[in-house]
């Protein structure tokens, strides 16, 4: 778009169920305070809006692990993820919420006009359904084994193990995460978006009007789905948490979080509007407002065909770009914080930012790494090695180690004032340099301009790296012990500290959107004030006036040690290995709720791949750090094998001791809590929940068949 009156800033809304880690930061937010930045340093009229998306199934889920209510959960994160952003300098212009009165008011009403235009049909289809819970299972309350991996915890919408889409439909042996129940199908009506009507428009909106402009994997994402053919989707569900439907039900419907989720965008630009006496109209109505939505690879598909389709149905503007990053990975594996391989922000900031005297510098260390590997393009790795080379190479030893040696010089040859430049002295490195300075501001700004933030933060360090060179080149310091000899070597160590320092200020603006808290530290030492950052002042070298007297040098960022880095990977491998036990303990626990639930029929073949055979117990031993688990040594005639059975809680490893058990001999091997399990014990419930072995009545010999 070009010359757009306003711009609307997006961030996809981050869900209020945890902390985030930095790899969310990187994606959908750092990016976009970059943009947000720049164009305020362009002095263009800009808002810069998100939230915490407080509805969806994983607020409930996080609610039951945490033994509480959808309430207290938002309650308890949205603050801590709003504090978090602020201490790594994403400057939104509002931080609102999809539980305020106002975002419910504004989905209910999109809902009402799309629904009363007939943009939306009604159907009634099987959803699984817990009978004993009295409620529809969204797909993540519902659990069973991937039929892509046999991954025994998939969830109803994706395995987390192997990373595969699913729906409920494709899980073996189906059980509700609220009962453990196996769930029955259960008709039910709902409201849905038919996005195979508007296919046409997204091929010429996307595929045509934003082949080039658009970065290669919105397109290619677009065009995927559209290729495999567009289906209606579900606008509501059956739930208790989240926006009603308005529109009287038997069931408690209401709208599905992806429907009202990027509704938020609206809903927080009307109470920014209403906080600042604006109109928030032309930002959604107007074709002269530039709508940009930064996002992860996940969201596309919401952003670029769903959201779209229902903005175009409802009368609003259209997003003018959709910037999408790929993911970012942690040390060689993907980021997860339920697996405990990530790090949080909540954790670098107490670890970094906090403990330390001028802390922020540190912030913009991580903005600054993450900018350097952003992953605009393709997947790519945070490694701590990596943050370590990015601190101490490039910012402490080419742009920290410029600016302070600019203002040592400053003071020690020039009595801490800028000095005057003498014309007539101009020679080819000196125009070099002025060059160096226009081209890096044009450089910088057209590169902002098309989302590549990478290689802009790469040209204003490069900058610096020419700054040092120039610096090296002219020696100011040598020519300074030969005053007396030569006339001109004032002058000639004027002309070069006043370069070096006009460009030091040329490097406060242009660095200003990627490092904010530098960008203040270094017009601190400069005694200038804010405005000096307008993008409109980047590539002169009349910006700092002769004569004027400038501070000490303060250090701009310091060198990490290779101790401190040692420590974060040693705390990233524990809390790793604190994730896998989590995982284990809910893996126990899954397995025993699939273990009430009748199997699907099978076939007399498939019964006779099973191997029983009688076994005695000779050990029993509790399971460190697992209530549940025995870790059991069973005598089968031919060997002894080791079993980990869930049955502490009903038997003592003691009373056991020579119990005779039949044992599944010919499953494969699993772990579980770093035990290899080579069998299970069959066990029976009764209707009290108590288990019982199935044993023989009378002794038999170790390793006999059970037919």
């Amino acid at each position: 778009m070009n010359n757009p009156t306003r711009y609307l800033i997006t961030s996809a809304l981050p869900y209020a169920n945890g902390l985030k880690h930095i790899g969310h930061l990187a994606g959908a937010y750092l990016p976009a305070d970059i943009y947000t930045r720049y164009l305020r340093a362009q002095n263009r009229e800009v808002v810069f809006v998100c939230g915490s998306d407080e509805h969806g199934t994983a607020i409930p889920i996080q609610a039951k692990k945490e033994g509480t209510t959808a309430r207290e959960i938002i309650d308890k994160y949205h603050p801590i993820i709003e504090q978090n952003f602020k201490d790594l300098g994403i400057s939104f212009d509002i931080y609102h919420r999809t539980s305020s009165p106002i975002h419910h008011t504004t989905a209910q009403e999109f809902f009402t006009e799309l629904n009363n235009n007939g943009h939306l049909e009604i159907k009634e289809t099987e959803q699984y359904y817990d009978d004993e819970a009295k409620m529809f299972l969204a797909d993540r309350f519902i659990k069973g084994t991937c039929p892509n991996c046999s991954y025994n915890n998939a969830f109803g919408d994706q395995c987390e193990k192997c990373g595969k889409s699913l729906s409920p439909e494709e899980l073996i042996n189906p059980v509700s995460t609220l009962s453990g129940k196996a769930p029955i199908k259960k008709l039910t009506s709902h409201w849905y978006l038919p996005l195979n009507k508007h296919e046409e428009f997204l091929k010429e909106w996307v595929l045509n009007t934003h082949k080039e402009d658009w970065r290669a994997n919105v397109v290619g994402n677009v065009k995927s789905w559209i290729d495999a053919g567009l289906q209606p989707r579900a606008v509501t569900r059956d739930l208790d948490w989240g926006v009603k439907v308005p529109v009287k039900t038997e069931e408690n419907k209401v709208l599905y979080v992806w429907f009202d989720a990027p509704i938020g965008y609206i809903s927080a630009t009307k109470q920014w509007a209403l906080d600042n006496d604006k109109d928030w109209k032309p930002y959604w109505y107007n074709n002269d407002t530039k709508l940009v939505h930064f996002i992860g690879k996940d969201n596309i598909v919401f952003h670029a065909i769903i959201f779209p389709v229902m903005l175009k149905l409802h009368g609003n503007i259209l997003p003018d770009n959709v910037p999408s990053n790929e993911f970012m990975n942690l040390e060689g594996d993907k980021m997860s914080t339920s697996r405990g391989w990530s790090i949080e922000m909540e954790d670098y900031i107490n670890g970094w930012i906090k403990k330390e005297n001028g802390g922020e510098s540190m912030a913009d260390v991580l903005r600054y790494y993450l900018t350097n590997i952003a992953p605009e393009t393709k997947d790519s790795e945070f490694t701590w090695k990596g943050f370590q080379d990015a601190n101490n190479s490039e910012l402490v030893s080419i742009f920290g180690n410029y600016v302070n040696r600019t203002f040592v010089l400053m003071h020690k040859l020039c009595g801490g004032k800028v000095p005057a430049f003498h014309n007539n002295l101009l020679d080819e490195t000196d125009k070099q340099l002025i060059i160096d300075i226009a081209q890096t501001k044009n450089s910088v700004e057209q590169l902002l301009e098309q989302y590549k933030f990478r290689e802009a933060q790469f040209e204003v360090i490069d900058l610096a790296r020419k700054a040092n060179q120039y610096m090296q080149k002219k020696e100011p310091w040598i020519v300074a012990k030969t005053l007396n000899e030569t006339p001109n070597n004032q002058q000639l160590i004027d002309n070069c500290m006043h370069l070096c320092l006009q460009l030091t200020a040329n490097l406060a603006i242009l660095i200003n959107p990627f490092l904010p808290f530098t960008a203040k530290k270094m017009l601190y030492m400069m005694k200038v004030v804010d405005k000096m950052l307008e993008w409109k002042n980047a590539g002169s070298v009349k910006l700092l006036s002769v004569g004027y007297s400038l501070r000490e040098p303060q250090l701009l960022f310091r060198k990490i040690e290779a101790e401190e880095i040692n420590e974060q990977l040693e705390k990233l491998k524990q809390k790793a290995m604190l994730g896998k036990t989590e995982v284990a303990t809910s893996e126990e626990v899954n397995v025993e709720a699939e273990l009430k639930n009748f199997k699907p029929e099978i076939q007399f073949d498939d019964f006779t791949k099973i191997d029983l055979r009688i076994g005695t117990i000779k050990t029993a031993e509790k399971v460190a750090k697992a209530d549940k688990l025995l870790k059991l040594e069973v005598d089968l005639g031919s060997e002894v094998r080791t079993i980990v059975s869930g049955i502490a809680m009903h038997f003592t490893p003691e009373e056991i001791i020579n119990k005779q058990v039949t044992v599944v001999c010919n499953l494969a091997p699993r772990k579980m809590r770093g035990i290899e399990s080579n069998g299970m014990i069959l066990m029976a419930e009764d209707n009290n929940g108590k288990l019982h072995f199935i044993n023989p009545d009378n002794v038999i010999k170790e390793g006999s068949s059970v037919s």
